[in-house]
């Protein structure tokens, strides 16, 4: 007995993971305040959302064997999201703190579970890689940031300001989202590489409903 077509894919996860990507980018880009505060609210919002559909996309869209990498990255996403979610503790140091966790921990799972997705052939694998690396990357370039750098600098007819390490981590971030957004909604709209794990779970659900002596 074959399977029900599923409605939802690992290309609509991909597209919905954009969109609040996105979302993180558009706030922050055109937010005239990178405080910390601004920084942690708009991480929160994205890590938690990102984590509810996480979430329950690992039992929707992947097979039983298969969702590690889905329930890890929700629990982390969601951890992260709730720590930067408290009014109080929305501070320079936290921001960099969680901020740089979030990116190293996530970046990890996911470059681990591309890695693991190539060696069995798994068309999705280069999309986790690469959303991995960008993880990792973001997490190395915060730590490379001084939280409490103070640069104040002068613009011709413009006036002076001046830089800190918290408006540069915020704008990390934001610009790490950016590029997010855009590559998984270029691989969310790529149905013949996304799509590639939907049919693998099928196959391997009606497959587990066979049984050695024929069909149950």
């Amino acid at each position: 007995m074959s399977a029900p077509a599923r409605t939802f894919t690992v290309r609509n996860v991909q597209l919905v993971r954009a969109l609040f990507a996105a979302a993180a980018a558009a706030m922050i880009t055109f937010s005239p305040d990178h405080s910390a505060a601004i920084g942690l609210s708009v991480f929160s919002g994205f890590a938690i959302a990102t984590a509810l559909v996480l979430a329950l996309s690992a039992w929707l869209v992947l097979p039983a064997g298969g969702r590690w990498p889905y329930v890890m990255l929700a629990a982390v996403d969601l951890l992260a999201g709730m720590a930067g979610g408290v009014p109080a503790w929305r501070t320079n140091d936290v921001f960099f703190g969680v901020v740089v966790a979030w990116g190293l921990i996530t970046g990890a799972i996911e470059l681990i579970a591309g890695l693991r997705a190539r060696r069995v052939g798994e068309q999705t694998a280069r999309d986790s890689i690469t959303v991995g690396a960008f993880g990792l990357i973001l997490g190395v370039a915060l730590l490379a940031i001084p939280a409490g750098l103070t640069q104040p600098y002068a613009i011709k007819d413009a006036g002076e300001f001046l830089l800190t390490g918290i408006i540069l981590g915020v704008g990390m971030f934001g610009g790490y989202a950016a590029i997010v957004a855009v590559f998984l909604g270029i691989a969310g709209l790529t149905p013949q590489r996304a799509d590639a794990i939907a049919r693998a779970s099928e196959n391997e659900r009606s497959a587990s409903e066979i049984a050695p002596g024929g069909e149950r």
